[in-house]
């Protein structure tokens, strides 16, 4: 069972991104603020649901938040700024574009770059253990994939489909007869040092 709250009396946030890892696509973020009161029995870690569950979880998120919000850092801004600062920024933004301004932030993972004066709480792993911070888990990957699948039917050989992006085997072959699109990350590395040699 995740906590409902970090701290007694204040409205809090939970905040998580998805997508810092692929080679293609955005990275989005959510801030989610959540009834101190909400449960839910399967809300936890997006990565440990499978997608139906995720997106059945999601409606009722979208439902039951005291509000929410969705953020994108598209692929040429996170050339520009690098991922660790669009992992920052698309955070920033989709605070921002809360209805209700929290009086604390619970960010997933072990650093944040604050735009404001809202206090933050890191938290390793806390989409795991905080009921906000996996809500906003759930609405970053389901969004980002939601978005990836679109993309997939404008390039269907890199099957965005289903690696959503990420460097798997399949999407590695695809760039190594295809190319990079418009899409792909220029400042990540697109093919293992090895492969590069190979085709020398």
């Amino acid at each position: 069972m995740l906590l409902s709250f970090f701290s007694d009396s204040k409205l809090e946030a939970g905040c998580d991104e998805a997508g810092r890892g692929c080679l293609a696509g955005p990275v989005v973020a959510a801030a989610v603020i959540l009834p101190r009161d909400y449960k839910h029995p399967e809300l936890n870690d997006s990565k440990q649901l499978p997608r139906k569950k995720r997106d059945a979880i999601r409606l009722e998120i979208e439902k039951e938040a005291i509000c929410w919000a969705v953020s994108f850092v598209d692929n040429h801004e996170i050339d520009k700024v690098n991922i660790l600062n669009a992992s920052y920024l698309a955070m920033n933004r989709a605070v921002d574009q809360l209805k209700s301004i929290p009086e604390l932030l619970l960010i997933d993972g072990n650093r944040y770059k604050a735009h404001n004066e809202i206090p933050f709480e890191c938290i390793i792993k806390g989409d795991g253990k905080y009921y906000s911070i996996a809500a906003a888990s759930i609405l970053a990957k389901t969004y980002r994939d939601e978005y990836m699948c679109e993309l997939a039917k404008q390039h269907p050989e890199y099957q965005w489909q289903s690696n959503m992006g990420y460097p798997t085997v399949a999407h590695r072959e695809a760039i190594k007869l295809h190319g990079i699109t418009d899409f792909h990350r220029r400042s990540f590395r697109q093919l293992p040092e090895q492969l590069e040699l190979f085709e020398l």
